[in-house]
């Protein structure tokens, strides 16, 4: 049977309160807080993230394909798809394809894939979806955005969760957009916004859905309404006939705020955590229309590894010392221009090194089995030439070999870069990179870290993304 193999989702490290951005504009706050990107992160590298978490136990060349979802990708003419594909070390002869401009792009995605997967054109496509969007400083899309990500593994077989049936309706209407010279999302009049547009499609959707597989609200373990706000997500679930308290999932605006076309995929993924065997989700999604799914969970999902998920990822955080940081974070505000990088990025080097510097490949000598990286053709300890195998390092922990602290190169409004070696587990290899997420106060020689792909600079006209290391996330294995 069709349906969700695995599951994964990213949430950043730092969360920013509501009530601090409300005191900045001295207006009210909407209560709770919101995820923050890192100022070197992006939809791309959240959505790798999500596909890291996704892929626990499951081997890389038997993923026939990549879909990437996003309203935010970084690039307007280059597909994103590619490149999470070969950051998740994926097989070249694999489908791609980006989904974008709507804020159902990440059911649009999933929707693609089982179709794909269903006519038998592949066996495992993995869908990936994040967004890091802007609302206007002082509105409430300021306070109620969010920046996340989730990923799917659509397959064949060993399902746990199996698709029954699905439905897709299309609204044209301007409500909320973002033409290609804005920065900031825009919207329409609210009440005809949420009335004529989310509600009226939501419902619409909900109830052709269970019409079509012929159910009814009780039948379902939990419904899925990706809401803006949640006295709409509270009026919507009560108009459509499920308990809001024993039936629908957490819309997760509270703890993260919403993640624009990941987030149904991540209330997803947060359903399918606590779901067990013989368990009905309804899933819905709104953006110019509505998609709807019915899914039923298997028993395969007893089976499945642990992996951070949304619930980890929420339990790990830390605040983001100033509203003013994320200003300067998202480049709403310009700070004291700091000194510049002073390299000269080549799409040529890129593309030849792309197995060190994406796919984070190490060269482990054959003959004495000592692991490099980058990838080195002579082996430093026997001398060895040509003699290699490239591994993955990606996925590999490590410790903190030595570190520095320079005060002089990071950004102005984040100085301390904290520049590390560190021990890979895989060989002892040893890897030269910048560390992030982290108080550079508490960093020691022979802490644990992990990998974690990044945004480095800008240079030559497009993003410059590399390997940086960070303190393992708490909440999840």
């Amino acid at each position: 049977m069709v349906g969700i193999t695995s599951f994964g989702a990213y949430i950043p490290l730092f969360r920013l309160s509501r009530d601090a951005i409300a005191k900045a504009w001295l207006r009210d706050s909407l209560g709770g807080e919101r995820s923050v990107a890192n100022s070197d992160e992006d939809s791309m590298t959240m959505a790798v993230e999500a596909a890291f978490d996704c892929l626990r136990g499951v081997e890389r060349k038997n993923v026939d394909g990549l879909f990437f979802a996003s309203t935010t990708a970084p690039y307007k003419e280059k597909q994103c798809s590619t490149l999470v594909a070969a950051v998740a070390d994926m097989e070249s002869e694999i489908i791609t394809a980006d989904y974008a401009n709507c804020l159902r792009a990440g059911t649009n995605a999933l929707r693609s894939a089982l179709n794909a997967v269903s006519a038998g054109r592949a066996r495992n496509i993995l869908v990936a979806a994040a967004d890091c969007r802007l609302g206007y400083p002082r509105s409430d899309f300021e306070q109620s955005f969010g920046d996340g990500a989730a990923a799917l593994l659509v397959g064949d077989s060993g399902a746990i969760a199996t698709l029954e049936e699905s439905y897709s309706c299309s609204e044209e209407m301007l409500d909320v957009w973002r033409t290609d010279e804005d920065t900031f999302v825009r919207s329409w009049e609210g009440r005809w916004v949420l009335g004529e547009g989310y509600s009226a499609n939501i419902q619409r959707a909900t109830k052709e859905v269970m019409k079509r597989s012929r159910l009814e609200p009780k039948d379902f373990a939990k419904a899925i309404f990706p809401s803006p706000d949640t006295r709409t997500h509270r009026r919507l679930a009560q108009s459509t006939g499920f308990d809001i308290g024993s039936q629908v999932q957490d819309p997760l605006l509270a703890a993260v705020g919403h993640c624009g076309a990941a987030h149904s995929l991540m209330m997803l993924v947060a359903a399918l955590e606590e779901a067990k065997p013989g368990d009905r989700i309804l899933l819905t999604s709104y953006g110019d229309g509505a998609d709807a799914f019915v899914f039923q969970v298997t028993e395969e999902i007893e089976k499945l590894e642990e992996r951070r998920g949304v619930k980890g990822h929420i339990a790990s955080k830390m605040s983001l010392p100033s509203y003013e940081r994320y200003l300067s974070y998202r480049d709403i505000v310009g700070t004291v221009p700091s000194e510049p990088f002073r390299l000269f990025p080549s799409a040529t080097v890129l593309w030849r090194d792309r197995n060190s510097t994406l796919r984070c490949h190490g060269s482990r000598c054959r003959r004495c089995g000592v692991v490099s990286y980058p990838i080195q053709r002579i082996c430093i300890n026997c001398r060895s030439k040509d003699d290699f195998e490239e591994v993955r390092l990606s996925d590999k922990g490590g410790k903190v070999f030595t570190f520095s602290s320079d005060n002089l190169a990071g950004r102005s409004d984040d100085p301390v870069v904290v520049q590390t070696v560190v021990e890979s587990e895989e060989g002892a290899a040893r890897i030269y990179c910048m560390m992030t997420d982290c108080q550079p106060s508490e960093v020691k020689v022979d802490m644990p870290v992990e990998l974690t792909f990044r945004r480095i600079y800008e240079g030559a006209g497009f993003h410059n993304y590399f390997w940086k290391c960070r303190p393992p996330r708490e909440g999840g294995k």
